[in-house]
């Protein structure tokens, strides 16, 4: 399936973006089929060729949430915005949970089995295993 999205170019920590429409599973910075067009996200100015994209649209071709919410932005297309973010959890602490929500259910313990001691028995181990010789030092 074709997609309409961004793919970034520029310096580090200068963000620029392509406009450019793909394979949707096709590596972002690979090839693509056609560049429509750019965006600066910090003059939030976007250059498109409008005509061609509404001939991809047109021809069936997906797009993107953040170019979505740009080309109703500046009127290229008609609709509502949809929320172009993933959610992500944050690390806060959980809210407590009241007791009155939380039931708990008793369990019966499993059963103990009894299991008969083993005898003791003696090895026979021979003298010089059971303690080791010393070499005492002739001084």
């Amino acid at each position: 399936m074709l997609t309409i999205r961004l793919s970034r170019v520029g310096k580090k920590n200068i963000p620029l973006y392509r406009v450019i429409i793909s394979e949707k599973h096709k590596d972002l910075y690979g090839d693509c089929l056609e560049i429509l067009g750019s965006y600066n996200p910090h003059t939030k100015e976007l250059k498109i060729n409008v005509e061609k994209t509404k001939y991809w649209i047109s021809m069936g071709a997906g797009i993107s949430n953040t170019v979505n919410n740009l080309l109703i932005e500046k009127k290229i297309i008609e609709g509502k915005k949809l929320k172009a973010s993933k959610n992500r959890k944050s690390k806060k602490t959980p809210a407590p949970v009241s007791v009155a929500s939380t039931t708990v259910v008793a369990t019966p313990a499993p059963a103990k089995t009894e299991v008969a001691p083993i005898p003791a028995q003696a090895e026979t181990m021979p003298a010089s295993v059971a303690e080791p010789k010393t070499e005492q030092s002739a001084v």
